[in-house]
């Protein structure tokens, strides 16, 4: 995932945030180095694998 690029992340965010009611502005911040961390938080919480989120995000 280019989590790397701030623009891109914030576009995703606000995406996931309309979707997904249950996640929060916190669920969602970018820290960067704890983007793996960050992705294993957001799948659990959806209850999704790692790999059905990256897709959701890549797809949005």
């Amino acid at each position: 995932m280019k989590t790397d690029s701030v623009g891109y992340w914030k576009d995703k965010k606000g995406k996931l945030l309309k979707r997904y009611k249950t996640l929060t502005d916190k669920d969602l911040r970018f820290d960067e180095g704890k983007e793996e961390e960050m992705i294993k938080v957001l799948a659990f919480k959806l209850g999704k694998t790692k790999q059905e989120l990256l897709n959701i995000i890549i797809t949005l």
